[in-house]
């Protein structure tokens, strides 16, 4: 864990948004850089689009790699730590993957022997060309590559049992050590991971496997449709997702980096963004074990580009020309003048151990609501497996003192006796 908790947003290029490696300019990268240094954060997060630097299988293009590393070199002088996201992927509704591996050559991401070789090699390849410089956080495999996965939503999945996801992720990982050894590798998913029964990427390769759990939140998944811009389990709910996936880990101390979180319009209108940054950094900050806070994202899209959901549009911290927002200044203050020393977490809502009915987590599910009926009876809520309920070592490396289960926190519902 670093001494204190990491402050940093996803830097989203103010010019040609990650089109911007077909036209890539220093200068233009630059100047961006010098608006998120300027408040005061100390990483960023970066996203090769995989397409662009490994185009055949058998091709990663030496000048690609080339732009990655003055991009690096530029975050570093300017005081920014950069975490590399590797296999882009899906980004803001678009998928971006190579011709290799889509319509006449259409081959399993996670499954076929040539796109796993395609994919270990650019993996290793991009952290051995940054492994020797300084302000190199590590890399992520990938933005929220279990979408992919499984469909519904997406309309092409590559489907995989989790087996093959868990062999996936060890090979992938594997591949980021040998290239850049002893930096923070992981991997990182959308929420589907912690809410959704059929997903093959599980909650416990979330918590176990990579240097740290990632949980990206986004708040339009049916936690503000249900309960409002202003709630409780909207405003905490990346602290939801922190503390669920303690449940999974085997480390009693894992740290938990919160690696996407922003404020999405219309359920979270523009003049009301910066409360609800404020409320979601504050209760996040009461996590233990929290590794960071990345922002998404560091710059609005250009309105001159075509066909993006109207939301991502107006996610930066700042405009498209550079200037801040008031959410800006809200993360900057906490930035500056956080302490986190959070106390132990005492109370731990029961968990099913079994990712089948993980769907019991998700919004409107008993362990979701639960929870946020203790939160807003002024408890502070972990969770814990119920097939570690009795394991006295774990409760207490935790400082649980506490356990409940979902049954006991809610209402009984009209007509119904409690057994």
């Amino acid at each position: 864990m670093p001494s204190a908790v990491r402050f940093g947003v996803n830097y989203t290029p103010s010019v040609g948004w990650f089109h911007h490696w077909l036209d890539f300019d220093l200068d233009s990268v630059r100047t961006d850089l010098d608006s998120i240094a300027a408040l005061g954060l100390d990483h960023i997060r970066v996203f090769p689009l995989w397409p662009y630097f490994q185009p055949n299988r058998a091709l990663i293009r030496p000048r690609a790699v080339e732009q990655l590393l003055q991009l690096v070199d530029a975050a570093g002088e300017r005081g920014l730590d950069v975490n590399v996201d590797g296999l882009q992927g899906h980004l803001s509704s678009f998928d971006f993957l190579p011709a290799w591996t889509r319509t006449w050559h259409r081959r399993n991401l996670f499954t076929d022997p040539e796109v796993l070789d395609g994919q270990a090699a650019y993996l290793r390849t991009l952290a051995a060309a940054l492994a020797d410089r300084p302000h190199f956080i590590g890399m992520t495999l990938g933005n929220e590559v279990n979408q992919f996965s499984v469909g519904p939503p997406h309309p092409d999945p590559d489907r995989a049992s989790s087996t093959q996801i868990d062999d996936w992720l060890e090979r992938m990982l594997a591949a980021c050590e040998e290239g850049a050894p002893g930096r923070l590798h992981l991997h990182a998913e959308y929420d589907a991971t912690w809410y959704q029964d059929d997903m093959p990427f599980t909650p416990g390769q979330a918590a176990r496997r990579g240097a740290v759990t990632a949980v990206h939140s986004w708040v339009f998944n049916g936690t503000a449709q249900r309960h409002g811009r202003t709630s409780v389990p909207t405003e905490h709910h990346a602290a939801y997702l922190i503390e669920l996936s303690k449940a999974w880990a085997d480390d009693p101390h894992r740290p938990v980096w919160l690696q996407e979180v922003g404020a999405p319009a219309p359920l979270i209108p523009p003049e009301h963004a910066a409360a609800f940054t404020e409320a979601t950094v504050a209760a996040a900050l009461d996590c233990p074990d929290l590794w960071g806070i990345t922002w998404w994202c560091s710059h609005d899209v250009s309105r001159d580009l075509a066909d993006f959901p109207e939301l991502e549009y107006g996610l930066g911290l700042l405009t498209n020309d550079r200037r801040p927002k008031d959410s800006a200044r809200t993360l900057a203050r906490a930035a500056r003048e956080h302490h986190h020393k959070p106390a132990p977490r005492t109370t731990a809502l029961l968990v099913p151990a079994d990712p089948a009915v993980r769907s019991l987590c998700a919004p409107g599910g008993p362990v979701f609501e639960a929870f946020f009926r203790l939160t807003s009876d002024g408890a502070r809520p972990t969770t814990v497996l119920d097939a570690r309920a009795d394991d006295k070592e774990h409760l207490a490396a935790r400082g649980i003192t506490e356990v409940v289960s979902p049954d006991q926190v809610l209402p009984i519902p009209q007509g119904e006796a409690r057994s």
